[in-house]
């Protein structure tokens, strides 16, 4: 019998650099995948109507002025806020990867508007491009539920240090929606090394680094010396498109 690919929405905006590779991650894990550009209004919301899955990409959205992800939000709220707010009342999976994660948390669609988080400069004051490793923390998220394996994937971000009040933090971890951790190094000074969240119903996930970039054993930097399929973050897209499928 043949599997049923659920249809995935890729959203981009000027300056973009990862919708291609999200577009391969989510094939891989068995979806149709559709990339629009979120300032083509109509078509945008033509697609997000029939979406099953939506991905915010990331990578220097207009070329991050004005502060990473800032523009892309105020975009993606003014062309499609309907079609955005309608995809999550319909309990549509959302996934924001880096610019894709500071968009949500701008818009509220995770915690950010209505409560004090925000995505800050990296500790280190610099733009951090480099390989970590994730742990999956959270049972509540589909995007994460039962992965037990490690993702090894790159950052790139220099605004990227989750922040957080005492209240909010609380509510996150009361909430299981600390999705993913960094392991060993926190490489931006991330409070609690959370390197992703989740939304209360844990349809809605964002992380600051890119499992889209290690979907193949090749893209590892040191695949050649073996075990390194494991670690893919090509299962977290799994997880996402297998909940819909």
């Amino acid at each position: 019998m043949t599997r049923r690919q659920p249809r995935a929405v890729v959203l981009c905006a000027p300056g973009t650099n990862r919708d291609a590779d999200v577009t391969l991650a989510l094939e891989l894990a068995g979806a149709q995948v559709q990339r629009v550009l979120v300032t083509d209004a109509d078509e945008a919301t033509r697609q997000m109507r029939q979406a099953e899955l939506v991905v915010v990409a990331g990578g220097f959205s207009y070329a991050d002025a004005l502060g990473a992800g800032r523009l892309f939000a105020v975009e993606l709220a003014d062309r499609l806020g309907d079609a955005v707010k309608h995809a999550v009342e319909r309990e549509t999976p959302i996934l924001g990867i880096c610019n894709g994660f500071q968009t949500l948390v701008r818009l509220g669609i995770l915690p950010g508007a209505q409560r004090r988080v925000a995505l800050g400069h990296n500790e280190s004051g610099r733009f951090e491009c480099r390989w970590v490793t994730l742990e999956a923390v959270s049972q509540r998220c589909i995007w994460t539920r039962d992965l037990t394996d490690a993702i090894e994937c790159p950052i790139a971000h220099g605004e990227g240090r989750f922040v957080c009040d005492d209240e909010t933090w609380d509510a996150l971890v009361k909430g299981d929606q600390i999705a993913l951790r960094y392991r060993g190094d926190n490489p931006n000074g991330s409070r609690g090394d959370v390197a992703g969240i989740c939304d209360p119903s844990g349809l809605v996930l964002g992380l600051m680094p890119h499992p889209e970039n290690h979907v193949l054993v090749r893209q590892h930097p040191v695949h050649h010396r073996g075990g390194t399929e494991s670690s893919m973050g090509l299962a977290l897209f799994r997880r996402g498109v297998d909940h819909v499928s």
